[in-house]
């Protein structure tokens, strides 16, 4: 009995791995063909090669600009033609590992087919100078080991009088270069000679005030009675006339806006309150007929 079940164990681990050797995806009847894009009807293809998953090509494919390679197999489970789920041919550039997969039409009984031109690859595979990697990845649901393995290489070939390929990085978000930002100074006041024309232009006025007086009969004489009868709001509405000019002055000079609003609103409403009082006084004296 001791005999017997020292064999059990080394036989039941036999048969799982003759089952699970069994049980794994492949492919046979690999053919690869190389034809130019532009090949005359009845014309030979320029490279054919036959193949399993058992040997792999020693020799690399050559793709010209003008080619066009296609490769033809039979994907088979545990020896049986089917459709697997997942059926991609992977050209593979060995130095930076970048990748480009081509998924392969594949028929329910296995049969597939897969055709690749120079302009389907990827710029970085296109100007590659080393030999391209091509493997077969052959899986599906279930048990089964799926199948990945290189089986030739390529050698991409470009023309030389073709205009040559350049690659541009892509946009990527990440830290970027610190950014010194120059910001615009305070502005300035406008040129003495303008702001002196201004000026001038302002104190004619005050001429042409006094000449209208005359001409038109401007009173003095009521300048007493109106003070005395107000002094207050004459002098405030008067006062608050002569510091808005005076604001308007800072405001050119040396204040901002947030310091000259603030102002603003003070004097102006000692402007409202006192000239309401102010031109109320004026207004009874000419309600009387006083001229």
């Amino acid at each position: 009995m001791r005999f017997l079940r020292s064999f059990v164990a080394p036989l039941m681990l036999l048969a799982a791995g003759a089952a699970q050797a069994a049980s794994s995806w492949g492919f046979d009847d690999a053919k690869l063909t190389v034809s130019a894009k532009k090949a005359a009807a009845g014309a030979k293809e320029k490279d054919v090669r036959q193949f399993n998953d058992k040997t792999a090509l020693t020799t690399p494919v050559v793709l010209e600009s003008s080619d066009s390679l296609k490769l033809l197999l039979t994907a088979k489970e545990n020896g049986n033609g089917k459709r697997p789920h997942q059926a991609f041919l992977i050209l593979r550039e060995p130095t930076s590992g970048l990748e480009a997969p081509f998924p392969l039409t594949v028929k329910e009984n296995g049969k597939a087919t897969v055709e690749i031109k120079q302009s389907d690859l990827p710029v970085q595979l296109a100007i590659a100078t080393s030999h391209l990697k091509a493997s077969l990845i052959l899986a599906s649901f279930g048990s089964s080991e799926g199948f990945k393995k290189d089986i030739f290489d390529v050698e991409v070939k470009r023309d030389p009088t073709s205009a040559p390929i350049t690659y541009e990085k892509p946009l990527r978000y990440g830290k970027q270069k610190e950014i010194h930002h120059i910001f615009r100074g305070d502005p300035k006041s406008p040129p003495k000679t303008v702001s002196l024309v201004f000026v001038l232009a302002v104190l004619a006025t005050v001429p042409v005030l006094f000449l209208s007086w005359i001409v038109l009969g401007a009173n003095l004489s009521h300048l007493p009675k109106a003070l005395g009868a107000a002094p207050v709001a004459h002098s405030v509405f008067f006062g608050s006339i002569v510091a808005m000019e005076g604001v308007f002055y800072m405001y050119y000079i040396s204040w901002n806006l947030f310091q000259t609003l603030p102002v603003i609103g003070i004097v102006g409403t000692a402007a409202f309150l006192s000239g309401t009082k102010a031109l109320g006084e004026v207004q009874s004296r000419r309600l009387a007929g006083e001229r």
